[in-house]
């Protein structure tokens, strides 16, 4: 049944993709760099149009899934990188299966994928370059010391676009998951995508499968938006996260399917003391029509690195099934940080274990050194308009003692108990407040009924909100491969 319901779920979104988008030759003349022109001109939809493009295929590409295409990808990135201050450049991906190791992009870049065309992560382990590990970790999230280096990757980069018409993207993580489960890993493993410092980040229009850990992964960046993707990866599979924006401002998610082994999004900043030193928050983040299948672990889930702070993260219209949790908040004394102004509306939720769920003693640390007077702030937690069947428990909310949880508000909630049950709700070491929640809630979330209204939800505009999508023109170079 649930296999059924991801195939379904899955094709409606391939179906109700917003846009196709196509590929052209070079260079573009710059008067085509808006929409409109003739008829039968193909069209894609960016936050950046560009001058100049180039096939893969140009730099001596096999796409027989056979024949490694690293230094073909090097190769085309490096050539492009030239036309950065002249209108950008598009690298185009045509029909094929394209055996990659790692590689890295440039400013002012677009990667797009025509529709039958497959980036495969190359399984030979000595085509993963090893790296250091982010400053705000302190060390690699799977093993100390450094990490392997992710598929796709940037650093200090100004507007970068990822996107196709619903191309693939496919880390083959089988290997990667047995050695992990076997600790045959030196080091952590790499994930499908990491841009790293970057402003204007655009990822849309593709299929992400089977990443060896996180799918795609924004860290210290901001003007960030991840639109009408699709994320995929058997159920067990370890860590294989969504979208993990890290240390980021500015974000917006939307209208994308996540079916994984690990939290559909998760929002962090940094691990312990680590974390706490570079300081920078995750914050002002939009999340809104995600589609999440998840057993073992969160919708939307918030840390549990969270040491440069969380705030002012606003989600609604989410739907979940078979998921572990709706909104997760993980967290433990030695974290510092803080995670404030928290607003979710409008979920849908289906055969979850519980609805709600936050923890303050989740308490995986990078080493011995973090400091056990960095206690977490959580304060101002705010969710609204939920309906929820087949739950065994509506809410686990456990603080940190002598430091509670405090301005937590539920409204407008009802949660279809899988079986009746003695204790709907475990609370401990939380403060707030429930207007018209059933089944009815602890003692610790007083009860006003319905006569205090709904829960507050931020509903001014954020720049990210007001990003520019445009439609891009392509010549007809590629129009022979069906676009």
């Amino acid at each position: 049944m649930l296999a059924s319901l991801l195939l379904l779920t899955a094709a409606a979104f391939f179906a109700t993709a917003e846009c196709r988008q196509h590929a052209g030759g070079r260079p573009l003349p710059r008067n085509n760099d808006s929409g409109g022109g003739a008829a039968g001109e193909r069209k894609y939809q960016a936050t950046s149009c560009r001058t100049h493009s180039a096939s893969l295929a140009d730099f001596g590409a096999v796409g027989d899934g056979v024949k490694s295409n690293t230094k073909a990808f090097q190769a085309a990135v490096a050539s492009l990188s030239q036309f950065s201050g002249d209108g950008g450049s598009l690298l185009y991906v045509p029909p094929g299966r394209w055996l990659t190791g790692p590689f890295n992009l440039t400013s002012h870049f677009t990667l797009f994928l025509h529709r039958d065309a497959v980036i495969l992560a190359t399984q030979d382990l000595n085509e993963w370059p090893i790296i250091d590990p982010l400053p705000s970790y302190g060390r690699g999230r799977d093993a100390p010391g450094g990490r392997y280096s992710s598929l796709i990757m940037g650093s200090n980069l100004t507007d970068v676009i990822i996107t196709g018409d619903n191309g693939t993207i496919d880390g083959q993580g089988a290997t990667w998951w047995t050695r992990f489960r076997h600790k045959q890993l030196k080091y952590t493993r790499g994930y499908l995508v990491e841009l790293v410092h970057t402003d204007q980040i655009l990822i849309s229009s593709l299929v992400f499968l089977n990443s060896p850990s996180w799918n795609i992964h924004p860290v210290y960046s901001t003007n960030i938006l991840v639109k009408g993707i699709t994320i995929s990866a058997p159920l067990n599979s370890p860590n294989t996260d969504g979208i993990n924006p890290d240390s980021c401002s500015q974000v917006r998610i939307e209208d994308s399917y996540v079916a994984s082994g690990d939290d559909c999004v998760a929002i962090k900043s940094g691990w312990d003391e680590y974390g706490i030193a570079v300081g920078l928050p995750s914050e002002h983040i939009v999340i809104r029509r995600l589609t999440c299948v998840s057993p073992t672990s969160a919708a939307i889930a918030l840390g549990s690195e969270m040491s440069g702070g969380i705030r002012d993260v606003r989600a609604e219209d989410i739907t979940a099934t078979d998921t572990e949790s709706g909104v997760r908040i993980k967290t433990a004394v030695g974290r510092g940080g803080f995670v404030r102004d928290i607003f979710v509306r409008r979920m849908t939720l289906d055969t979850m274990k519980w609805v709600f769920w936050m923890t303050g003693n989740y308490n995986s640390h990078p080493d011995g050194k973090f400091d056990p007077a960095a206690v977490p702030d959580v304060e101002g937690i705010s969710y609204s308009d939920v309906a929820a069947a087949n739950v065994t428990v509506a809410g686990r909310l456990e603080g940190i003692e002598g430091t509670p949880f405090r301005g937590i508000c539920v409204s407008n909630v009802t949660v279809g108990m899988r079986k009746a049950r003695k204790a709907a709700w475990v609370c401990e070491n939380v403060e707030g407040v429930a207007r018209g929640v059933s089944p009815e809630p602890c003692g610790a979330l007083k009860d006003e009924g319905v006569g205090g209204g709904p829960c507050p939800f931020m509903e001014d505009k954020l720049p990210i909100e007001e990003m520019e999508i445009r439609d891009c023109l392509l010549p007809a170079r590629y129009w022979g491969d069906g676009l």
